[in-house]
């Protein structure tokens, strides 16, 4: 297969949103709906290929954070659209937990929604055009999804595994099994034919066995090291801030990282270090690995990204004020 199939169209969307995948069919699939700030984005990019969100038979979410499930409430709120998650997933966002997405520990909103269906490994998602295997794949969430096409040989990997880096790791929130956990999962992967993957942020790649190699030696180099672990999802929680604040003046960075409950875990925990005194090795490193540069006073993320626009969030923000989930 040198091709994707006609009726598989994957979205490599530009930070702060994640990628999405639209499959149609009889009963039309999305995977993932991108940040809640690019809603009307998403709805415009569904309707390019031919599937406006009101023909969607349902909404699968590879794990909760805002970057993959932000488009939820719009599009639930909007065609009633219902949303399928893991089990795990699931029950946390319906009882509302405080700990959804890791919220308010990442300082990244999230507008209500509630999950309809609750996923597990191994079930069956019809499509009309094909089946979507559901893989349970924890280690960059605890309720990480990836989707396998079999007949296709397309993986759908969320933050499973990327063609050009590895996902951040959050042990304090996802548990400290979170490496040993993403090891098994990609050894799992590792174990399909895949002719095409897509991740939650690039493009679609086909080098799969070498991007899983990559990532194995590398998640082994922070078992040996695990500051390596720290470094890596220290720069890049405080990167995609950047992005949704669009940037941050330098008399805002320290009083923002200081009330931060995602910079004063790892700080302590791995570098042993005071906060405080933790801010300028952390700034030193983004600017050494071009992860941010200067502009004027105000620190800003290199990466290409679409800047929010102010007081897009008009819906409650965080999980524990979202009000009930509906049946």
């Amino acid at each position: 297969m040198n091709t994707l199939p006609p009726w598989f169209h994957p979205f490599q969307r530009p930070f702060p949103s994640a990628n999405m995948v639209a499959i149609d069919g009889a009963r039309p699939l999305l995977i993932d709906t991108g940040y809640g700030s690019d809603a009307a984005a998403t709805e415009g990019l569904l309707r390019s290929v031919g599937m406006p969100p009101e023909r969607l038979a349902l909404v699968a979410n590879t794990h909760y954070h805002c970057d993959h499930v932000g488009g939820n409430a719009e599009l639930q709120e909007r065609y009633g659209l219902p949303i399928a998650a893991h089990a795990g997933d699931a029950a946390l966002v319906n009882r509302r937990d405080h700990e959804v997405g890791a919220a308010v520990w990442l300082d990244q909103p999230i507008e209500p929604y509630t999950v309809a269906r609750a996923l597990h490994d191994g079930d069956v998602i019809t499509t009309g055009t094909t089946t979507v295997r559901v893989i349970a794949t924890p280690g960059h969430t605890l309720g990480h999804l990836a989707f396998y096409l079999p007949d296709e040989q397309i993986l759908i990997c969320g933050d499973a595994v990327h063609g050009d880096d590895v996902a951040w790791l959050n042990p304090f929130r996802e548990g400290v099994g979170a490496i040993d956990r993403v090891l098994a999962s990609l050894d799992r992967l590792a174990a399909l034919p895949v002719r095409w993957a897509i991740s939650g942020h690039g493009a679609p790649f086909t080098d799969v066995a070498g991007a899983i190699a990559r990532a194995q030696a590398r998640y082994h180099a922070w078992l040996a090291q695990p500051a390596k672990l720290a470094w890596h999802a220290c720069k890049r929680i405080f990167t995609y801030a950047l992005m949704i604040h669009g940037g941050m003046h330098t008399q805002a960075i320290a009083p923002y990282l200081l009330r931060c409950g995602w910079y004063q875990d790892y700080c302590r925990t791995y570098f042993h270090s005071d906060p405080s005194a933790f801010v300028p090795p952390l700034l030193a490193e983004l600017l050494r690995a071009r992860a941010a540069r200067w502009e004027a006073d105000t620190l800003v993320a290199v990466t290409p990204y679409t800047v929010p626009a102010p007081g897009w969030c008009q819906r409650p923000s965080t999980p524990a004020a979202w009000p009930p989930a509906h049946s």
